[in-house]
């Protein structure tokens, strides 16, 4: 699939895997719809990038949460082009607390980014991208494939994409359109940091090794190739294929495997 003059609408666009998205997709000639809450910062990215590539790209203040909002991008998006050709659903929250501990707005709060976000986006966006034939892309996680203890929000809210995005597909077979589920390892981009607590602030600090993860520029890459050859899922890391493997297999070696995996990682939840 050849990107030049297509348009591609990308939401959590203003860092980590959105904004790597951005790049990876004006380098090869794709013009852009970014939206994302922080508008200034995204209107200085949509200038670096349109001066970078020579291409056209276009800033959307939007909170994904709000279908008012999602309606908006893609509003945008036709008023501006006229087209969509690719919806990127990237933008997330992630959070890090015991569920016996856990304020249940978290959980909703989760569920209505990392999920209604992805649903609103794909519901707006849909009757244009029929018209081109487009692709539509959910960035989820081997979260959605298994639970992870301390992320049952975010777990949950990437097992509900995950049907979602294979119902859709499903739905979708006669049409042409392409539906891929893409999903990362652990990627150096801020969703940790940002990731919330019991009580729904920001944690302000990671609890992984930043060092030994897949870059946010890697996992972009890796993304666009997987739409250029319309693959319907993407594992992006050999542990996130033998997680995958192992829970389907055996899942009770899973759950004492991932039970151990986060005794150590840093101020660890579990013990």
């Amino acid at each position: 699939m050849e990107f030049k003059n297509k348009v591609v609408v990308i939401t959590g666009a203003s860092s980590g895997i959105g904004k790597a998205c951005a790049e990876e997709f004006a380098k090869r000639g794709a013009n852009l719809v970014l939206a994302a809450r922080q508008y200034v910062h995204l209107c200085e990215i949509t200038a670096e990038l349109e001066k970078k590539y020579n291409i056209k790209a276009v800033a959307v203040q939007a909170d994904v949460s709000k279908e008012e909002d999602c309606k908006g991008i893609v509003k945008q998006a036709l008023l501006t082009f006229n087209q969509i050709d690719i919806l990127v659903n990237n933008a997330g929250l992630s959070m890090r607390a015991l569920f016996n501990e856990l304020d249940l707005s978290v959980l909703k709060n989760l569920m209505d980014v990392n999920f209604w976000g992805t649903v609103y986006c794909t519901k707006y966006a849909l009757d244009e991208i029929l018209k081109t034939k487009g692709s539509i892309i959910g960035v989820s996680s081997i979260a959605g494939y298994r639970g992870l203890p301390g992320r049952t929000g975010y777990s949950a809210s990437k097992f509900a994409m995950n049907g979602f995005m294979e119902s859709l597909r499903t739905e979708l077979l006669p049409t042409g359109v392409h539906v891929m589920v893409a999903c990362p390892g652990f990627t150096t981009s801020n969703i940790r940091v940002a990731a919330l607590s019991k009580d729904g602030a920001s944690h302000g600090e990671t609890s992984m090794e930043e060092g030994k993860m897949m870059s946010a520029e890697e996992v972009a890459r890796r993304i666009v190739d997987g739409i250029s050859a319309r693959k319907r899922t993407l594992v992006m890391t050999a542990q996130g294929k033998l997680t995958v493997w192992i829970n389907k297999l055996l899942p009770a070696l899973a759950d004492k495997l991932v039970y151990n995996h986060f005794t150590k990682e840093k101020k660890a939840l579990i013990k």
